[in-house]
Order: C-alpha cells, then structure tokens, then sequence
C-alpha cells in the first residue's frame, strides 16, 4: 500500500457489509484452544497482524497450528493446560492481547520464557498484570525494570491462590490471568482494584472460556473465582464479526447521512463495542437492531455527552461523528486509551484540530466543538483505529489525505477496500 491515501466524498452511503472477525474473540478462542486437550476449529477467524503475531507464538509454545487464511478457519492442537515447549523468545510485535494473553499462559509451562515486541509496546505497561501472577507464585519480571516489556517468565507451572490486579490501565491483565487460571495448581480468586476498564472485555473472556468448557464465577463485581480441576475441552466455535470494526461503517452512515447494515452482529453480540451504535442513536440517528443485523439510517446529528468506558476502543469513531453534530460532544471515561497504540487522546486532539475543530484536551477524553471539516493530511501514529477513524472524515469533506494506511493491518487489512466498496 501506498504511504498515503486519498479519501473521496462519497455522497449518502447505501451499503451492506460483514466486517471480517472480531479480533478480540478470535485472540481468546486461541489461547483456550491452545489449552484445550485435542483439536479445536475456529471458523470466520479474522486474519491480522495481531492474531498472525498471536498464531507464531503459540507454534513457539510447541502447538501445532493450522491457519487456511481464505477459509477464515484456524485449527489447534491443544496442549492440555501446560504449553510443551521447553521456553521460547515470543515476539508480540504491537499487539496488546498477544502480549498480555502470553504473558500469563507461558506460566504454566516449564523453562524460561521471554516475551518482546515493537518499540511501542516496549513503552506499553504490564507491571500490575506481572504483581499479580507473582502473588500467584510465578516468577515474572520486566527485563527492563521498566514497568513494561521485555517479559522474562521462569516457568514451573502456575501455583495459584489469591491476587489483586489494578483494573484502571486494561482489562487484559484480568483476561489473560482469566485464561490462565483453571490450569494452575489451585484455585484461584482475583480481586479487582479500582475501577474496572472496558468490561465488556472481560466479560467477553469469561463467555469464550464457558465455551471451552471452563467457568469463571463473579462472587462480587469486583472479584472473580476460578476452581481448580477445570480442564477446557476442544469444539469447534464459530467468531463473529468485529463489531469494534462495524463501528466504522456504521459511523458511515452518521456521516453522509446514509444507510448501512452491518451483517452478523445483533444486540446481543459478546462485544460491548456494539454499544456503539446507541451513542449514535443519542447524536439522532436511527438504529435497528434485527437478530442477525444492525441498521444505521443517518440523521441530522447533534453533540453528546458519552461515558466511553466501556467501549474506549471506538472513542476515535466517535471523534470523526462529532466533527459534523450540531454543538460540541464531550468524550469521557477513556483515560486508559493513552496507553494503546498511542496517546490516543493526544493524537485525537491534535487531527481533529487540522480539520479546524476546536478541541479540549482533558485526562480521561476531550471535548470537541465542530467546526466545517476542512481537508488535511492525517497522521495515523503506526496506529489502525486513528487511520479508520480518521478516514470517515473524508468521505463527506474533500481533500483528506490518510498517512501510512497501511497501519490497518495490525487488526483489519482490507479496511480500505471495504470502504472504497461502500
């Protein structure tokens, strides 16, 4: 792809489309077929540089892997609980789950384990997730002492027992000690400090998890119990599509006024980000919710006030609708989202103002008050959902040029050709 692209107004936009798999499932099923005794198929996978980074690691754990990239099906022979390789390099590149997930698997193996990636990640935190597997009896330190990767784990099967993980920076910490819990020694209970991000998140682990045949317990919401003696089990699971992608499209329709059915996702999707869709609804589109669809039907917009925390990873969506409501839009609870690829907040602030909005900067979000879009060429800062989001931008003002497109790989490849499609 080229090192820029141009986005040309489309007019009002009539569409269909099946966004590609959800990469936050398609990561979890993973790490539980990887855990699984006997051979699991996961099918409408998604096919990324996240799930890629995730796949080669896990053929470094020793597991026979089997990716068919037309097909969207991944086959996996498990281990049962405990990865087979007597220690690996992992390389996660820039992927958070790949990273995070790993980090707690590779305690239930035996040898030494180290877990690297791309300069960013290098500056992305991890020390709360590495304090609570030691409080669980693993040996697990940041190289660097730097709070963030190079991870070095020294593996002799995971003791479990009781653990306090900070919940305020990403709720992978929680998912990946989820994931790696019903394979240690003992019980495990793990409390949640402080306010949990994204939730949804962990609620989605849990769910993939039951279907693998493992049970988390929530005794309180901040607190979560898993038994001994639970062994997950191999099947077939079908991932449903990205529904954190389905929010471009759908913000599609906010924009130019248009129509837009996202195929496969419902109200009831594992996915929080389908939320989304409401914050669209408030702003005075209409949403239909059907059984195996959501349609967007764009209207006059207005400014909102959102609580994003729950959905942060469409805050960058959002940003784009606001720039053409009527009124400013104030995007909130999403402090952790400074921690993501990039200062996500930051570079929100900075790219909405070249398109001539005047932009609030606070902690946990940003206020925007619109202003006429104007044309602008959009840094994407190696980070995917600033070049989507951003993108939308140009579909109904000329002159937007995206930098670096190619950074959409890490999690939706053909996200260019889809939306030159619609």
């Amino acid at each position: 792809m080229t090192d820029t692209i141009t986005i040309h107004p489309t007019g009002p936009v009539h569409a269909s489309i099946r966004p590609p798999g959800s990469k936050s499932i398609t990561n979890r099923a993973l790490v539980c077929a990887a855990l699984a005794e006997g051979q699991s198929t996961l099918t409408g996978a998604l096919d990324s540089e996240d799930t890629r980074v995730m796949i080669e690691a896990l053929r470094r754990l020793g597991l026979a892997v089997e990716h068919d990239r037309p097909a969207a099906r991944i086959r996996v022979d498990g281990c049962a609980g405990r990865p087979p390789a007597p220690g690996a390099k992992l390389f996660a590149a820039n992927s958070g789950t790949t990273m995070r997930f790993l980090t707690a698997m590779v305690t239930l193996g035996h040898g030494t384990f180290r877990l690297d990636g791309s300069s960013r990640m290098r500056q992305r935190p991890i020390g709360d997730l590495l304090a609570a597997l030691k409080q669980l009896g693993a040996d697990a330190v940041d190289e660097l002492q730097s709070g963030c990767p190079p991870v070095v784990v020294k593996a002799a099967g995971l003791p479990g027992g009781r653990a306090t993980v900070a919940g305020n920076i990403s709720s992978q910490f929680l998912s990946g000690l989820l994931m790696a819990a019903p394979c240690a020694a003992k019980s495990v209970l793990l409390r949640v400090e402080g306010e949990l991000v994204s939730r949804p998140y962990v609620e989605m682990t849990i769910t993939v998890m039951r279907a693998f045949a493992v049970a988390a317990e929530t005794p309180t919401p901040a607190s979560f119990a898993i038994a001994a003696g639970q062994a997950y089990r191999a099947r077939t699971y079908d991932i449903e599509p990205d529904a954190s992608a389905a929010s471009y499209f759908a913000a599609a329709a906010a924009i130019t006024g248009g129509r837009v059915t996202i195929e496969g996702l419902s109200r009831e999707s594992l996915q929080g980000d389908v939320a989304f869709c409401d914050c669209l609804e408030r702003m005075g589109c209409r949403v239909q919710y059907d059984p195996h669809s959501i349609t967007v039907v764009g209207r006059p917009l207005h400014g909102i006030v959102a609580d994003m925390n729950a959905i942060s990873d469409t805050a960058q969506t959002l940003a784009a609708v606001a720039l053409f409501a009527d009124g400013p839009t104030t995007i909130t609870g999403v402090a952790n989202i400074r921690h993501k690829e990039t200062d996500r907040i930051r570079a929100l602030a900075t790219e909405l103002r070249k398109f001539g909005a005047d932009v609030d900067e606070h902690d946990d979000g940003l206020r925007i008050v619109p202003a006429k879009p104007r044309g602008a060429e959009i840094d994407t800062y190696d980070d995917h959902r600033m070049a989507m989001s951003m993108a939308l931008v140009g579909l109904a003002t000329p002159g937007v040029v995206i930098r670096d497109p190619g950074c959409t790989a890490k999690t939706y490849p053909g996200f260019f050709d889809d939306l030159a499609r619609l």
